[in-house]
């Protein structure tokens, strides 16, 4: 396994993360805990979760997980998120303030089984929310040992700096990673994101490298429960079909599968700390493994390219 500083930390992260997303819905908790320690075994130290998936369920696979001991927690790098609603009355609803936060993070660690979550990450800007009350109650948690590292996900690069800018002038560390959506069909990152956190330090944390399954290879044949066996995925499929296509020649050329190729090319840039797997099954985790062993040089880089054209052509 290959690992990574985390944004400007000290901390090292394997170059794949697990995204835990699928546990408690498509991936029941046997499956899931098969894939946490398969994780393990391939040197995967990083595992991502969030509050609010599958209703604080995901979370609770991860802590019985964890709570199996043999060093399971020690290894982990564990990163959970905060925003989305978790009730109906106020301040329980979508969105960030210093009374959410408290009380989630303490709800979080419950359901994990742990005294600290290692990245603690806001789900979503909240613009009308200040600085000087989200920094308030993230140093707070840090303070009081709760959450080592603070993250952001789905932030602007503007959202960052001015986020960076009070911090700094609290003596606070401040945001480590951002996690946000990059993968070969989604290339506007390139524009704003990944040269802000470049140069402010920020380690990214990609999500959706297979653009929901449309990138795996399966999309025109997908597999029974799979993502790409939607109506959703089909229409996409067929508005793309010329580049999934070409793609998919350029995989077979190349004796590799489209889910390891599109995550490898993630890789490639130096930008990216680590790319977000979201395995359903075991099988699908050893796929996206494969991608750490992949060179792609600069022909091949410049025919993905042609395939999936940069909209950001000076970056």
């Amino acid at each position: 396994m290959q690992y990574a500083k985390l944004g400007r930390t000290g901390c090292e992260v394997s170059r794949l993360c697990l995204g835990t997303m699928n546990f408690g819905a498509a991936t029941g908790e046997e499956e899931s805990f098969r894939i946490m320690d398969r994780a393990l075994e391939l040197g995967i130290n990083f595992f991502d979760s969030a509050n609010t998936y599958q209703d604080g369920e995901c979370e609770r696979i991860i802590g019985r997980w964890m709570a199996q001991g043999n060093g399971r927690r020690d290894k982990v790098v564990l990163a959970t998120k905060v925003y989305h609603p978790t009730g109906e009355w106020p301040n329980r609803n979508q969105g960030l303030s210093a009374y959410k936060i408290r009380k989630e993070v303490e709800e979080s660690l419950q359901r994990l089984q742990t005294d600290h979550i290692d990245l603690y990450q806001m789900h979503c800007v909240v613009r009308e929310t200040g600085w000087y009350e989200l920094w308030g109650a993230f140093e707070d948690i840090v303070s009081a040992g709760k959450a080592i590292y603070i993250g952001s996900s789905n932030f602007a690069g503007w959202d960052i700096a001015w986020a960076q800018h009070f911090a700094e002038k609290r003596n606070f560390l401040g945001i480590v990673s951002e996690q946000h959506c990059y993968n070969l069909l989604h290339r506007i990152p390139e524009l704003e994101i990944l040269p802000c956190c470049k140069t402010l330090g920020v380690g990214v944390i990609s999500y959706g490298p297979l653009s929901g399954g449309v990138l795996s290879g399966h999309v025109f044949n997908p597999p029974k429960g799979a993502r790409t066996d939607s109506d959703w995925a089909r229409d996409r499929a067929d508005k793309l079909r010329t580049q999934l296509e070409a793609f998919s020649e350029f995989c077979r050329e190349r004796g590799q599968t489209e889910s390891s190729v599109a995550i490898a090319w993630i890789l490639q840039n130096e930008a990216i700390t680590s790319p977000i797997v979201g395995p359903r099954t075991l099988e699908q985790l050893e796929d996206c493994v494969a991608a750490l062993d992949i060179g792609l040089d600069k022909d091949d880089m410049q025919r993905l390219d042609e395939i999936f054209p940069n909209p950001a052509p000076y970056y």
